[in-house]
């Protein structure tokens, strides 16, 4: 193809400067523009590559203005006839098709929606304890015993605190009934002693007392009783 070559030039360079060569495209790599006194005329219904200058077969050059785009490229259609292929389309000519179809839709696998973290709850606040109700102090049924004076008795007493703070301090009154030899009430003669305190929380405490009266008030034959106990607490 050398040889071939140097020939043809050589018979065109004895036509007084108006021979021509058969040149071929690049099969890879842009175009290069002829220099010097070099011209490239397409050949027959051949097109002229993007980015080269040459003469057109009528001698005229394409207008100025003439986009790029618009000149075919080398091996497709015709001189003055073109073919644009979308973006993403298919060409027929090259057998390869694009990635996506027209403008606005999308193909393949569609993919699921990103995920929103959920946001982690906040902790719980602890409740406050609830304050501790006030003392309640119960007071048990009291147990009468005999003393050696007609005038006096012995009386046991439980007390027990329900509420829920101690029982610091208090009194105890009692109430002593003067009974006659025919079980007759003559009088209630009322005592008061300390409430054995501190008394906590949920807890009991039993103390026993020496109950007495003046002796004048219990005749001989008469005897005494104590049967009311009340109690004032803080």
């Amino acid at each position: 193809m050398v040889c071939l070559g140097s020939a043809l030039a050589a018979c065109g360079a004895g036509s007084g400067g108006g021979g021509y060569v058969a040149v071929q495209h690049p099969a890879s790599g842009p175009a290069v523009a002829p220099t010097g006194d070099v011209r490239l005329i397409p050949l027959e219904d051949a097109p002229v590559p993007e980015g080269v200058k040459g003469t057109a077969r009528n001698g005229t050059s394409p207008p100025a203005d003439t986009p790029a785009g618009d000149v075919p490229a080398p091996g497709t259609g015709t001189s003055g006839s073109r073919r644009t292929t979308p973006p993403g389309g298919s060409d027929s000519d090259s057998g390869r098709t694009g990635g996506s179809s027209a403008p606005g839709t999308a193909t393949g696998t569609p993919t699921a929606p990103p995920t929103t973290p959920s946001t982690p709850s906040a902790p719980s606040t602890p409740s406050a304890p609830a304050e501790p109700g006030p003392a309640a102090l119960a007071v048990g049924t009291p147990e009468r015993a005999g003393a050696d004076q007609r005038w006096c008795e012995r009386v046991t007493v439980s007390f027990r605190n329900t509420g829920g703070t101690p029982v610091r301090s208090g009194t105890v009154t009692f109430g002593t009934h003067v009974i006659g030899a025919l079980g007759i009430d003559w009088a209630t003669i009322e005592s008061s002693e300390e409430l054995p305190a501190p008394i906590a929380a949920g807890t009991a405490r039993t103390k026993t007392w020496t109950v007495c009266v003046e002796a004048w008030r219990v005749p001989l034959g008469m005897h005494v009783e104590t049967r009311d106990v009340t109690v004032e607490w803080r």
